[in-house]
């Protein structure tokens, strides 16, 4: 299968983060930069419209022992003849008659320098957060008598309605969400050791598994 016809598609790859650093361009700019170890992932599945009702690529990624995973997804890999794998993730393509089961996807093969391309991941959980840190209200008065320090103050009106309005921004979980970040730049691919390395920051700490997703070219 040519090489080019991975990347008009929409078919992602999964990933872990590794860490942040920076790169100098040929000016002597300094470039932010995250490195992933992205794949080799297996594709596991291949659903088509008229069986499922839609087309779509399942890739598998992280080897894990039989005993790691659940009976059903042991039975689901060994349909295929895979090895047990950790992670399991569709991905929505146009033509899925271009892939076979068990075919490996490398991070060569499914990306370009220079390429767009779609981050996934957990954001950093930080727990039960207050509005100061979670939505950055301002505080109350520090001094002459005031006991409204960091309190939420009014959280509503009086006899009518006489409730807390629904999205009313509170304390709570801060973090551990589900962010998408987009059009980062692969700024360099290190082939022999899977790394995808890009331009910016990608969601949670070193470790998070990530999708990364092409974006399609127009």
């Amino acid at each position: 299968m040519p090489i080019g016809s991975l990347r008009n598609t929409s078919l992602g790859l999964l990933g872990n983060k590794i860490g942040m650093t920076q790169l100098f361009d040929d000016s002597g700019n300094i470039i932010p930069v995250t490195l992933l170890k992205v794949g080799p992932c297996v594709i596991t599945q291949i659903k088509t419209t008229l069986k499922d009702g839609y087309n779509a690529i399942q890739v598998g990624y992280g080897t894990v022992p039989e005993r790691s995973i659940t009976k059903a997804q042991v039975g689901h890999l060994k349909k295929s003849y895979i090895q047990p794998l950790k992670y399991l993730k569709e991905f929505r393509v146009d033509d899925p008659s271009q892939f076979s089961i068990g075919q490996i996807l490398t991070v060569e093969t499914s990306f370009a320098v220079g390429q767009l391309i779609n981050v996934t991941g957990k954001s950093i959980g930080k727990g039960f957060s207050g509005l100061q840190k979670r939505y950055n209200f301002a505080r109350g008065p520090m001094t002459h008598g005031s006991k409204n320090h960091r309190a939420p103050g009014s959280i509503g009106m009086g006899t009518s309605p006489g409730r807390v309005l629904p999205g009313k921004k509170m304390a709570g979980q801060l973090g551990n969400k589900t962010k998408n970040i987009k059009k980062l730049k692969v700024v360099s691919i290190v082939g022999h050791e899977d790394m995808l390395i890009v331009k910016g920051a990608v969601p949670g700490k070193p470790g998070n598994l990530l999708s990364i997703v092409p974006v399609p070219s127009k």
